[in-house]
């Protein structure tokens, strides 16, 4: 089993007329994972205008910790309330950096994950060795090196890099949300 975090995806689509039971429910789950051990975070992607499928989160410190939760009673009981609120559910695990950038093939391009990553590393970086570059600099270029990456990096996983992707959503999803060219659109579904 992977030690690494891992980001549970979940795809709804909200039934007729359930959107506002819809969203209570999903919040309910939200709170329910929050009593498990190994839980990181979650969140709710509303859908983008013209379309019903929400984007559910749920991130977990390792596989083992993600199992106990999706085995709960706890997650059964909140699953089988809102069993009437979706229709065709959809689930997929995800490990790493492609977490933050949704669905197999719905994920942009590299190069823009790339860029969205750097929009958030750079000014928090700046930010960083501006504050505290006075105080590091007369340590060695090893120690200020690993001071830095050691403050920063959780603040890029939990926080930065997650909030420069949603504010960057419609630039990261505007190649990868139109059809191939050898693909049938699918949007009168």
């Amino acid at each position: 089993m992977s030690t690494s975090p891992v980001t549970l995806m979940v795809a709804r689509r909200v039934a007729s007329g359930r959107y506002q039971d819809l969203i209570a429910w999903l919040r309910e789950g939200e709170q329910l994972a929050t009593d498990f051990p190994g839980y990181l975070g979650s969140g709710v992607l509303a859908p983008p205008p013209g379309d019903d499928e929400f984007q559910i989160i749920f991130r977990f410190a390792d596989e083992r910790t993600l199992h106990a939760w999706e085995h709960s009673a706890s997650r059964t009981a909140w699953l089988g309330r809102g069993s009437d609120l979706f229709a065709h559910p959809s689930e997929h695990r995800v490990s790493g950096i492609d977490g933050w950038f949704g669905a197999g093939g719905q994920r942009p391009p590299r190069w823009k994950q790339a860029v969205a990553i750097w929009l958030a590393f750079f000014p928090v970086s700046l930010l960083f060795n501006f504050v505290f570059g006075p105080l590091l600099g007369d340590m060695g270029l090893l120690i200020r090196v690993f001071v830095s990456t050691l403050a920063l990096t959780p603040l890029m996983v939990y926080f930065f890099i997650p909030l420069s992707t949603h504010l960057l959503a419609g630039w990261l999803n505007s190649a990868s949300a139109r059809p191939l060219p050898s693909t049938p659109s699918t949007q009168n579904r």
